[in-house]
């Protein structure tokens, strides 16, 4: 069988490195294009080691924004995954501009290059382009509701949207073969605190018995998928048939407000951290602050392309960040 290779754009972040390992283990030859803005090498430095030499995987240092390096990857390989984004809700926050730019532009370029080239497509969206709807659990083919657009809080969703409509145009235009998948709160091993990831955040808190800031009342609720299960379930719909052109949700199904989280924390690492309420305004100022209050997402379609479903419990998940804190 003929070796595949697989383009990583943002695989040295959270869930690419972990991707990185799995299509590696498959036998995938992987190539990794980061500028390490939200990713770290050090996500990446074993898989270098043990198989750079090899010629199984290469990192390049630079931005899915230039072009002219994007195509010469693409050119190179059979698959892309397009990770490569601005991420986590501190970041969006705080320089929104750098937030579209990247998102926007960067999906541009690779699609561009994808179509240029006929290289089968996966683009990583978010629950957050659901916005403020209530009409859980999320469906694909549901309708959205995003907030205002002085609000900065959904200039990270109304991207998204528009990566998901770029993507989508291209393979009714051209046949492109891409897939959408919409990821809900993935969690786990490498993951950090510092844009704004609550588990992270809360369990490296408890370990030292710092006080758990929880926003806002903290009956908002959220489903967390261990991203083990993820990466099993984007490595799967990439060769999965009948995936192409089509938008798939990936999350867990279980419900927890983040109040109990940070309880279920504390209990879990036998932390002595007070839990306080913090409101959203003196975390993010007088622009103000809008939170979905639920993220629950129906995962019938994906169930039926591929027979997935998540295996590990959210414990396993607080665990695995725990353990590696540790």
């Amino acid at each position: 069988m003929t070796q595949r290779t697989s383009l990583l754009t943002g695989g040295a972040g959270f869930i690419g490195s972990h991707l990185a390992h799995k299509l590696l283990e498959k036998g995938n030859r992987v190539i990794v294009l980061d500028d390490l803005s939200t990713g770290k090498f050090s996500n990446i430095e074993e898989l270098d080691r043990q198989y750079g030499p090899d010629g199984r995987f290469k990192f390049i240092f630079d931005t899915v924004l230039h072009e002219r390096v994007v195509e010469d990857l693409v050119r190179e390989a059979d698959e892309i995954y397009h990770l490569a984004s601005a991420v986590g809700v501190n970041l969006i926050m705080e320089e929104p501009v750098r937030t579209i730019e990247t998102i926007v532009g960067g999906t541009h370029a690779v699609l561009r290059c994808a179509a240029r080239y006929r290289r089968r497509t996966m683009i990583f969206s978010t629950s957050e382009v659901y916005g403020k709807s209530m009409d859980v659990p999320f469906r694909e083919d549901g309708d959205r509701l995003e907030g205002a657009t002085s609000r900065h809080r959904w200039a990270y969703a109304c991207a998204k949207s528009l990566d998901e409509f770029l993507a989508l145009a291209h393979w009714k235009q051209t046949r492109l073969p891409v897939i959408v998948v919409r990821l809900f709160n993935t969690a786990g091993p490498r993951q950090t605190g510092q844009y704004g990831m609550v588990i992270p955040s809360f369990v490296r808190r408890a370990l030292t018995g710092a006080p758990l800031s929880v926003y806002g009342t903290g009956e908002q609720s959220r489903c967390f998928c261990h991203v083990s299960d993820v990466v099993e379930a984007i490595e799967a719909l990439m060769g999965a048939e009948g995936a192409t052109g089509e938008v798939f949700n990936i999350g867990s199904t279980q419900e927890i407000t983040i109040l109990d989280l940070a309880r279920k924390i504390v209990a879990l690492t036998k932390s002595s951290s007070p839990i306080e309420l913090v409101p959203y305004e003196s975390v993010y100022g007088a622009d103000g602050f809008e939170d979905m209050q639920r993220r629950l997402p129906c995962i019938d379609k994906i169930g039926r392309a591929i027979g997935w479903k998540p295996r590990r419990s959210l414990d396993e998940i607080i665990t695995d960040v725990a353990a590696e804190a540790k």
